[in-house]
């Protein structure tokens, strides 16, 4: 007798978080940090509509260590995301690839102001590929580009979950491989050289709120626009984070990320990531 066709489809979005907090009494040191693990499968047999088996992971690391002494404080913070998927027909390929460097150091000026310094470091782990070519072709490799953003300015906290950090004088560097400027401009870089350094106006805003009961949403938005180049042409970069807790074990969580830079690319960037899973926190 012939089988009926058989599908076997599995979605499946697997997020195992650890989560630490250390607060020592007798150090001036907080620290946090959340593991994320992601995987997602696809199988398809004798499927009509169509279909590619396919299995991808996406592993995320998000780690805070803070400082504090009377009106002293020096805030870090550390983003790595790195995914990868293989799908039937076309292979491995990178699906997610972020490190990221935050640190701030302040001192109080008055309430809820303080001076402050702050440096940036965003850049990927691995090289990336533009398979649209017959042969596919590098585009990025780990700090290249590299972003460095660093400058003073005056930050206003009102608690750990809404501040905003002013900078006017910003010195913003980028740093790329000669390999993708040899026959012309690459990420604002000009072609020929290796790097770019500009001056200019910064804006970081941290917002995160309570939406319902085990519903939170969390804002993070960095703004910069060049003194010395297309004032008007700011660069955007938005991220926001829904994280649903469905029970103790499980949660839901969406990221949305958009990317406006014309230096790296003439159309807006824009990332979605979904994930459904099981937590463990400790």
């Amino acid at each position: 007798m012939k089988k009926i066709i058989i599908l076997c489809f599995v979605l499946t979005s697997l997020s195992i978080n650890s989560q630490e907090k250390k607060v020592d009494s007798t150090s001036n040191w907080t620290k946090k940090g959340t593991f994320t693990l992601l995987f997602n499968q696809a199988t398809f047999s004798n499927w009509i509509a169509g279909g590619e088996n396919s299995v991808s992971g996406t592993l995320n690391i998000n780690y805070d260590f803070n400082y504090k002494k009377g009106n002293w404080a020096w805030d870090n913070k550390i983003i790595g995301r790195y995914g990868i998927s293989n799908i039937s027909g076309t292979g491995t390929r990178k699906t997610d690839d972020l490190f990221e460097f935050n640190s701030l150091v302040s001192k109080k000026a008055s309430n809820n102001w303080s001076y402050s310094f702050f440096a940036n470091v965003r850049s990927q782990f691995t090289t990336g590929y533009d398979y649209s070519t017959p042969t596919k072709t590098p585009t990025t490799e780990f700090f290249a580009p590299g972003f460095v953003t660093t400058g003073p300015g005056m930050v206003y906290k009102k608690s750990d979950n809404f501040s905003i950090n002013l900078s006017p004088a910003t010195a913003k560097a980028t740093f790329v491989s000669s390999r993708f400027t040899d026959n012309g401009a690459a990420f604002g870089v000009d072609q020929g050289e290796t790097s770019r350094y500009e001056l200019g106006f910064y804006t970081a805003i941290y917002y995160k709120a309570t939406l319902m009961e085990n519903v939170t949403v969390e804002n993070i938005f960095n703004a910069y626009s060049n003194y010395l180049e297309d004032a008007k042409n700011i660069d955007i970069n938005y991220q926001i984070n829904f994280v649903m807790q469905i029970n103790k074990y499980l949660s839901t969580n969406l990221n949305l990320h958009m990317i406006a830079d014309d230096n790296v690319s003439s159309r807006v960037q824009f990332k979605q990531l979904f994930g459904l899973g099981v937590n463990y926190i400790f």
